[in-house]
């Protein structure tokens, strides 16, 4: 392409906005599939965990830890040159998603045995609401469409799970802490769409879980948890909950919200809590209520919505379509030897 030609096309043709942002990457069916397959992965940690013998900031640490390990060949195999070419914004992004992940972890894991396990699963399944709110602090206002889309998905949620707070201080700072996993999770989703513009997902996840291992041995060192002497058994359900929870779970998830963007990658996310509850009905022998039925429903309902509402924002954004218009110009110059 000429130096002319180059010159007329804006810097925001070759560089797509963020996701969730007035403007989207291409998602397709591999997306879809892949959120799948991710959702499947972290709807078996509740029940992974339930069986593990270990404290809960342990496991946490350790799935972390483990999936750092298991990252690190090809890391440095296939990805040392990008690892050591990312700049230092996106460096500091890529540890800032860790550390919100080690407090989703250290803030939800430890709740569940200070509050009810209905209210801290209603309480820390608000991450849309989240994504959504510090969207519109970004300059992006979802539409009616997604609010209602995100309100259906969580009252799934909560058919589901009951609302059961407690007045009591220690129940009360359960709720705290699984409201400010929630919050965690969404400032998570967020700064990681952000890195995976420019970042593959390999080197993303192995700076983010990397520092999130690190916070979480920090924390299991001075909360006194107990990081070994475990029986066979028990590392080898912290195996799987690294393969399926960890590796297949949030390292997909990862992957997809490139295409898919924060809003619909967070609702997605609410579809955890009746697929553990069905993973629990087949392994465990724990047959679901009736209410998870309907409450599937509902969150499917909900996500639908949202994905319409993202669909809609897209094709209405005629910025997008100046790019994509702009990208299509640039692609077909390349090819011109003139």
């Amino acid at each position: 392409m000429s130096t002319a030609r180059a010159a007329r096309v804006p810097a925001s043709a070759a560089t797509p906005t963020a996701p969730g942002d007035g403007g989207r990457f291409h998602s397709g069916p591999v997306d879809v599939a892949l959120l799948t397959v991710a959702i499947a992965g972290v709807s078996l940690s509740a029940p992974l965990a339930a069986a593990t013998v270990a404290p809960a900031l342990a496991i946490a640490f350790w799935r972390n830890a483990m999936a750092v390990g298991a990252l690190t060949p090809l890391a440095l195999w296939r990805h040392r040159g990008e690892l050591r070419g990312m700049g230092r914004r996106t460096a500091l992004l890529s540890a800032g998603a860790g550390a919100l992940l080690a407090v989703h972890f250290g803030a939800w894991l430890p709740s569940l045995h200070m509050t009810s396990v209905a209210s801290s699963t209603a309480l820390v399944t608000t991450t849309p609401i989240w994504t959504a709110l510090l969207l519109r602090l970004r300059g992006h206002r979802p539409p009616t469409l997604a609010w209602l889309g995100m309100g259906l998905a969580i009252l799934g949620v909560v058919i589901l799970t009951g609302v059961d707070l407690s007045a009591s201080p220690r129940a009360l700072l359960g709720d705290g802490l699984a409201l400010l996993g929630g919050v965690a999770a969404a400032g998570y989703v967020l700064l990681g769409a952000e890195v995976r513009r420019s970042v593959s997902t390999t080197a993303y996840a192995y700076v983010c879980y990397t520092t999130t291992s690190v916070l979480l041995l920090l924390t299991c060192l001075v909360a006194g948890a107990e990081l070994g002497g475990y029986s066979g058994t028990t590392w080898l359900r912290l195996a799987a909950l690294t393969v399926t929870a960890q590796l297949l779970g949030h390292t997909l998830i990862n992957r997809v919200v490139k295409g898919l963007g924060p809003s619909v990658t967070s609702t997605a996310i609410l579809l955890e809590t009746p697929g553990a509850a069905l993973i629990a009905a087949l392994w465990l022998g724990q047959m679901p209520p009736v209410a998870a039925y309907p409450a599937l429903a509902v969150i499917l309902v909900g996500l639908a919505l949202v994905i319409m509402a993202d669909g809609k924002g897209a094709s209405n954004d005629p910025g997008r379509v100046e790019r994509s218009r702009l990208s299509r110009t640039t692609l077909a110059e390349s090819k011109d030897p003139g």
